[in-house]
């Protein structure tokens, strides 16, 4: 029996091996067919598989982009993709390979890693005769990739596939190794997944128990304490607001300044112009069950060149809603889903790190499911990234609400994120110190993203987290002038569950990357680590201690206080006005930041809302204490968001296919097509 299959083995490489282009090499494995030289163009238009026109506008196209120009044809439609293959493998002296009827080996797929293939669009298929076989979507690229290939594989012969078959082949063959990958990216000792449970448990019996005694024993002592240090997370709150604010302000002048050299035609040299990239953005999709539609036409508005923009929709593979959702609906070529295989949790982070392997661009991004991106957004991408430094790994750009009048919990939300975009991440951006990034409207350069570990897996606040590491690593994160609309949180009980998980994924965060203080402060420097502890450890203070504060309005009213003694008593007379002056300088400067981040004709209409603020904040009392039991009891539960309740203002009619342009060009106003979808 066992002989009977090996012979029906050696019978199929022998099959395999006589087809008329891999039998010439195993021949004579030095020589490689001579390519021929006539352009593809031609050749397309030779086989009649191109109208001449389409083609002349594919190549005026190409001039101004980093596509391809198969690429080209391809997303407008202009060639169909069997007569592109036909042509490719006319052009390169080859031949196609079909990798389900002759699935690869996996052997070399392991060789060279399921990541790097699927990134370059190739798959080692088979090694004859000292010659490996290597199936690939990009011909054009293989020359320069054979030095990053393996030296085992010896002598490189090159065989075609499309994008597409590339995927499969890789996902029947990897799906298991490229989903672990996913879960474990980062390194163990900056991952939440590392977390001793039980000595957590233990730490926090531990706490609650010293903490009831303490309070039984010695209770003004205990309040003195904690006083003591809600008053200085205020005060290193502040003083950090405060110097954000006055960064924006003058970043904000020397912007002016450059804006006025560019508009003089001194600051951009023509030398400086560069096609437009390929970006990729990932777009996580969880229990969406009506998104699709309104998805697809919101990033049809989008007016980048569709063969230069890559849309991966993700979906977890158990998710039926949304899965039943896209089943059936016809997505532009530009658009695919990636369903994520399931495993020990479900987090988008883990998502976000399986679909990268998929992305075609250099530039990645991440959107979520109910963002109503800016048109021209990566047309500021690709000028943002073009004139960044070389340690410029994320573009942040802001989120902001259609939804604010809805009620006043919408207003509060859609006042406090413009505060948290244009002031504090701003301001942290201005600083150079750690952003805690946002979890949308993020663009990355894909390498050093790679560099950094991609996302933990297993933090519910993965954004943060991962602006954390690219500061470790050295790599920095600077504001886009960009704005993405979402819907805002305006239910209580669902804000609740969606502030307790940001409070915990910052906890968490700042426990993960405390386990060495001195490797941090070794990483960040004094000045960002000092920084790191009050927008993480001092933010989440506020909330929790903020009861603690919120009893000294009781002196105001005449009312006994613990504190009122050792106050009024041991520290002088002073120290109760000093408090009070520090409480109302607080909520003044929060008061002007907020009215500075809504003075935009958008948002000018909740000004009257701004002083409401002081009665907004403590809801995220609620939220931090059930963070915090959480922490504790469930650290990677995700409490997911419901959107689309007040999805009442209609989406716009989707934009003209664009026109192609350069980096550091304008993007051209588009007259919106009725009916069309790009």
């Amino acid at each position: 029996m066992a002989g009977n299959s090996a012979l029906a083995t050696n019978l199929k490489f022998s099959a395999i091996a006589e087809s008329p282009a891999i039998a010439a090499f195993d021949s004579a494995p030095s020589l490689v067919p001579p390519r021929d030289l006539r352009p593809l163009g031609q050749i397309l238009i030779e086989d009649d598989a191109v109208d001449p026109a389409n083609l002349l506008r594919a190549l005026v196209m190409r001039q101004r982009q980093s596509a391809r120009l198969g690429e080209i044809l391809l997303s407008n439609g202009w060639v169909d993709e069997r007569a592109l293959i036909r042509a490719l493998c006319r052009q390169w002296r080859t031949t196609t390979i079909d990798l389900v009827a002759t699935p690869p080996d996996t052997r070399l797929i392991d060789m060279v890693g399921a990541g790097l293939c699927l990134a370059e669009g190739i798959v080692p298929w088979r090694q004859i005769g000292g010659v490996t076989f290597v199936a690939t979507a990009r011909p054009d690229a293989f020359d320069a990739l054979r030095a990053r290939l393996p030296q085992g594989l010896g002598d490189l012969r090159m065989l075609l596939c499309s994008e597409n078959a590339v995927r499969e082949a890789l996902l029947s063959t990897r799906r298991i190794a490229l989903i672990r990958h996913a879960e474990l990216r980062v390194p163990a000792q900056l991952s939440c997944r590392t977390r001793d449970e039980r000595r957590v448990g233990r730490i926090a019996l531990a706490i609650g128990a010293v903490g009831a005694a303490a309070l039984l024993l010695a209770p003004i002592a205990v309040i003195a304490v904690l006083t003591f240090w809600a008053v200085l997370t205020l005060l290193a709150s502040m003083v950090l607001k405060a110097l954000s604010f006055h960064a924006i302000l003058r970043d904000r002048a020397e912007a002016r300044g450059l804006e006025l050299a560019i508009a003089s035609g001194r600051a951009i040299p023509s030398e400086m112009k560069a096609p437009l990239p390929l970006i990729s953005v990932m777009v996580p999709l969880f229990a969406e069950a009506d998104i699709a539609d309104r998805l697809i036409g919101r990033l049809a508005r989008l007016d980048y060149p569709r063969e230069l923009m890559d849309i991966l929709i993700v979906v977890e593979e158990t998710d039926r809603v949304t899965c039943g959702a896209l089943e059936g609906v016809a997505l532009p070529r530009w658009m695919r889903v990636i369903k994520v295989p399931d495993g020990p949790v479900q987090t988008k982070p883990r998502a976000l790190n399986y679909a990268l392997n998929f992305c075609r661009g250099q530039i990645v991004g991440v959107w979520d499911a109910e963002d109503r991106p800016e048109p021209d957004q990566l047309h500021k991408v690709a000028r943002g990234f073009h004139f960044a430094a070389p340690d410029v790994a994320c573009l942040q750009g802001v989120l902001d609400y259609y939804n604010p009048r809805t009620n006043w919990l919408a207003r509060a939300f859609t006042i406090e994120y413009a505060a948290w975009f244009r002031g504090t991440l701003a301001g942290a951006a201005a600083l150079r110190l750690v952003v805690p990034l946002g979890g949308t409207t993020l663009f990355f350069r894909r390498e050093l993203l790679e560099n950094a570990g991609g996302w933990d897996a297993w933090n519910v606040t993965e954004d943060a987290d991962l602006g954390v590491r690219l500061a470790r690593h050295g790599y920095r994160t600077e504001m886009l002038d960009t704005v993405t609309h979402e819907e805002a949180n305006c239910r209580l009980i669902p804000w609740v569950k969606q502030r307790s998980r940001w409070l915990k994924g910052f906890a968490m965060t700042w426990g993960v990357h405390m386990r060495d203080p001195q490797a941090l402060w070794r990483d960040l420097g004094p000045r960002r680590f000092i920084g790191l502890q009050v927008q993480l450890a001092a933010s989440v203070s506020q909330y929790l201690l903020a009861p603690v504060l919120w009893s000294f309005w009781l002196l105001s009213l005449g009312l006994p206080h613990p504190m009122r003694d050792l106050l009024e008593g041991r520290l002088g007379g002073h120290a109760v006005p000093a408090l009070f002056g520090l409480f109302v300088a607080s909520e003044l400067l929060n008061m002007a930041v907020a009215a500075w981040a809504t003075r935009g004709s958008d948002h000018r209409h909740l000004w009257p809302w701004v002083p409401t603020m002081h009665l907004y904040f403590p809801l995220g009392c609620l939220a931090a204490w059930k963070a915090i039991y959480e922490v504790v009891r469930r650290p990677f539960y995700w409490d997911k968001t419901q959107h689309g309740l007040y999805d009442t203002v209609p989406d716009e009619a989707p934009a003209a296919p664009p026109q192609q342009q350069d980096a550091t060009a304008p993007a051209p106003r588009q007259v919106p097509l009725i009916g069309s979808i790009g």
